[in-house]
């Protein structure tokens, strides 16, 4: 009966194709339909036990506007959720096993690969999504009094769409103090969302609690193991952590970089994937935006820190540190955070992020972050974007916006996840989105109206 269910849903995709255009009317290569099938699973997966949401709303919402590949396929598949052990499995061939993606209480999930068959036995009783408030007062816990200004304009303006894409939650913070915070239907103070890439500054800011620990420095080679064996006068060998977090690495891939499906819905393991590239320009001469740099300085961490340290750095070394109850990373199957993108969090844990860096690093009177760890993730070295804003190092650099302060910094994802943090003002801006494809909100606008109205 399996084998059936499947095979009518592969004829169901098939006419559902007829109805776009002709460049679209092909029925997906079987890799295709095993990244879009994966896509599901795993976003299914973290949607339910971390963000606490249901199918319906996901489908809504973190499952519509995706990448144009895939969009039209995962409408069609099925995801089965069993709630007991933790697991979400999507069927896409009849000759093949379904896409699995496993769920571990405070590891999130983890997509198994394509042609998986066995994996680990999930935990059982699984709770409902983080959505418990912390009764300790603000920032370490969720007790804090209402916004100064509920009625914010340009808040309310991107609530209603005026910057574009598909607000789902928003958190302003003047030092400490709530400026304004408004949510979506569907979406609150404790809902976890994907961060995308803004996981990336937030493993710039691991490494940076590495380099505090002297675990780490960002102007040594990176410490990649698979990396070890080779001749001394290849180039890998030079790349430098400082490379990783500016993008400059000088390794190839098969995009941009901006895209890493085998990894994040394929299966594929950190290891397995981003530690094979080959070098193709001179480290520190090129910016080539990438998720392949970010999950090769993770991968540094991991062999640097050893593996008891790894195991639960980023909830010890920064989650559990500033109040970040809500925040989980995830791993592939061999224990590698893919801390590019897979990390689920709410605005106001993001907020928290913000403020360690309105801080300049500490955290109620305590260092976390090496002394003038913010100027060096803020000053650009080397080669930049081409055009918008700048990069630092896993921050990008919003210097050159008009009604912007030159000190502003900002952590970016797709979809329209953004942290901004303005020390000059003393504030912070978050914006969480499910931004459909060719529609992105507009930061620089939306930054510049609200500081305009938070006097």
């Amino acid at each position: 009966m399996g084998a059936i269910r499947a095979r009518i849903r592969l004829i169901g995709l098939a006419t559902a194709l007829t109805a776009t255009p002709l460049a679209a009317q092909q029925v997906p290569a079987p890799y295709t339909l095993a990244i879009a099938a994966g896509y599901k699973a795993a976003i299914t997966c973290s949607a339910v036990f971390i963000g606490g949401r249901t199918q319906e709303q996901i489908a809504r919402d973190e499952l519509s506007g995706i990448y144009p590949e895939y969009d039209a396929i995962v409408p069609t598949l099925k995801a089965d959720v069993d709630a007991k052990i933790g697991l979400v499995t999507v069927a896409f061939d009849p000759a093949l096993p379904p896409r699995r993606a496993v769920y571990r209480k405070g590891r999130g999930c983890t997509i198994m690969p394509i042609g998986a068959v066995a994996l680990s036995a999930p935990d059982s009783d699984q709770p409902t999504a983080l959505a418990q408030a912390n009764p300790a007062p603000w920032p370490i816990g969720d007790a804090l009094p209402k916004p100064a200004y509920p009625q914010l304009g340009a808040v309310a303006r991107a609530m209603a769409g005026a910057y574009s894409g598909r607000t789902t939650g928003i958190v302003v913070l003047r030092g400490k103090a709530l400026v304004a915070e408004s949510y979506a239907d569907g979406f609150g103070p404790y809902t976890a969302q994907r961060t995308w890439s803004v996981a990336k500054s937030i493993t710039g800011t691991l490494v940076g609690i590495a380099v505090k620990e002297g675990a780490v420095r960002t102007d040594a080679p990176a410490r990649i193991p698979e990396w070890a064996d080779e001749y001394a006068f290849n180039r890998r060998r030079q790349i430098t952590l400082d490379n990783l977090l500016r993008m400059a690495s000088g390794l190839h891939s098969d995009t941009a970089g901006n895209r890493s499906d085998a990894v994040y819905f394929g299966g594929t393991a950190v290891t397995e994937e981003t530690v094979h590239w080959p070098i193709e320009v001179k480290p520190g001469t090129r910016f080539r935006y990438a998720n392949n740099d970010i999950l090769l300085a993770m991968r540094s961490l991991r062999a640097a820190l050893g593996e008891a340290r790894y195991k639960n750095f980023p909830a010890t070394a920064l989650f559990d540190r500033i109040g970040m109850k809500h925040t989980v990373a995830e791993t592939d199957w061999r224990g590698n955070y893919i801390s590019s993108s897979q990390i689920w969090t709410t605005a106001r844990d993001l907020a928290r992020f913000g403020l360690l860096y309105l801080d300049d690093g500490f955290w109620n009177g305590k260092r976390v972050l090496p002394e003038d760890w913010r100027r060096y993730v803020t000053t650009p070295n080397g080669p930049q974007p081409a055009a918008g804003f700048g990069y630092g190092a896993t921050f990008w650099l919003m210097n050159k916006v008009p009604g912007v302060p030159a000190d502003t910094f900002s952590a970016n994802g797709n979809r329209g996840q953004f942290v901004v943090i303005v020390p000059s003002r003393n504030i912070v801006i978050v914006r969480r989105g499910e931004d459909p494809a060719g529609a992105p909100f507009d930061i620089a606008k939306f930054t510049a109206d609200v500081l305009a109205s938070v006097k």
